[in-house]
C-alpha cells in the first residue's frame, strides 16, 4: 500500500538544502483510513488530497524519496517510536500529552474542534448544548479526549474509527451531532447531502490543556536535523507561495491560522 512520490527538488529547495540527505528514503505515516479533503485512497489504492500534495513538496524539498505509509491511527505513534515509519504527517495535532512522546515540527495548518449536527436538534458547542444528545467522536483524536472530559457528563457519546463512519450515522440519524475537526468537515457541510441535513454549530471553548496547537510533522524527539529542515521547508513554501498553491484547490481560505 505503499506509494512513491516524486523527489525532483525544485530550484528553491536546491538552494535551501545543500546539506546531505539524511536518508534514502522516508516511510511518511498517515492514518489507514480516508480523511479527506487531506488525504483518501481511490479504488486502486492511489491517495490523493491536500497532506499528499504537501508531503510530495516537502520531500521533493528534502532531497528524499517519500513512501506511504498507512497505519491504524491507535498505533500510529509506537509506529513512530520504534522506526516502522520516519515521519507523521497526516493532521495530527500538536498536543502537550503527544509532546511528551515524540517531537513535533512547527505546525503547516491549524483547524479548531466544533459540533456539526442535525438541523432538527438543538445542540450546540457547550456541555449545556449537548445534554442528552448523542455525539460521534473518532477513536485516538484530541476530539474523543476533549468530548470525553467536557460532554461526558452531560451527552451520550459513540466511538467511531473514522470520520465517514460518524458523518454516515450522522446523515441516517443515528446520531444528532459529531464533534471532530472543522477543515476535516468541510466538504461534506458543503456537500448537497451536508447541507439538506446538517448545519456546523461553531468550535467548542479552548481547553490548553488537550487543544492543538496547530497541526504538525510527527518525529522522533533524537531527530534533531531533520526538524530543523523540516521546519526550514515549511518556512520556505510560505514564503514562495508553494503553499497557497498547494492549498488553493482544496480550501479557499486561509488554513494556516494566525
Amino acid at each position: 500500500m505503499f506509494k512513491t512520490l516524486t523527489a525532483t527538488a525544485s530550484l528553491i529547495g536546491l538552494s535551501l538544502f545543500a546539506a546531505p540527505v539524511l536518508a534514502d528514503t522516508y516511510k511518511i505515516g498517515l492514518s489507514a483510513e480516508p480523511y479527506p479533503p487531506f488525504y483518501s485512497p481511490d479504488a486502486a489504492g492511489e491517495w490523493s488530497g491536500w497532506e499528499i500534495d504537501f508531503i510530495d513538496e516537502l520531500c521533493n524539498r528534502l532531497e528524499a524519496k517519500c513512501e506511504l505509509a498507512p497505519v491504524a491511527w491507535e498505533g500510529i505513534i509506537p509506529a513512530l517510536k520504534t522506526g516502522k515509519i520516519d515521519m507523521i504527517i497526516g493532521s495530527m495535532s500538536i498536543t502537550p500529552e503527544r509532546a511528551e512522546q515524540i517531537a513535533f515540527s512547527d505546525k503547516y495548518y491549524a483547524s479548531p474542534t466544533g459540533i456539526v449536527a442535525l438541523k432538527s436538534s438543538d445542540v450546540q458547542p457547550t456541555a449545556e448544548g449537548v445534554e442528552g444528545a448523542y455525539l460521534g467522536i473518532q477513536s485516538g483524536t484530541n476530539q474523543e479526549q476533549y468530548a470525553r472530559k467536557h460532554f461526558a457528563d452531560t451527552a451520550n457519546l459513540k466511538v467511531y474509527q473514522t470520520l465517514n463512519e460518524e458523518l454516515q450515522d450522522l446523515v441516517a440519524g443515528r446520531l444528532d451531532a459529531v464533534v471532530a475537526d472543522t477543515l476535516a468537515v468541510q466538504t461534506f457541510i458543503n456537500s448537497e447531502t451536508g447541507q439538506s441535513c446538517c448545519e456546523y454549530r461553531g468550535a467548542v471553548a479552548s481547553d490548553a490543556e488537550l487543544m492543538s496547537e496547530g497541526i504538525g510533522v510527527g518525529l522522533r524527539q533524537g531527530d534533531t536535523e531533520l526538524k530543523e529542515r523540516v521546519n526550514a521547508a515549511i518556512e520556505a513554501m510560505r514564503a514562495d507561495g508553494t503553499y497557497e498553491d498547494i492549498t488553493a484547490p482544496y480550501f479557499d481560505f486561509d488554513i494556516y491560522g494566525g
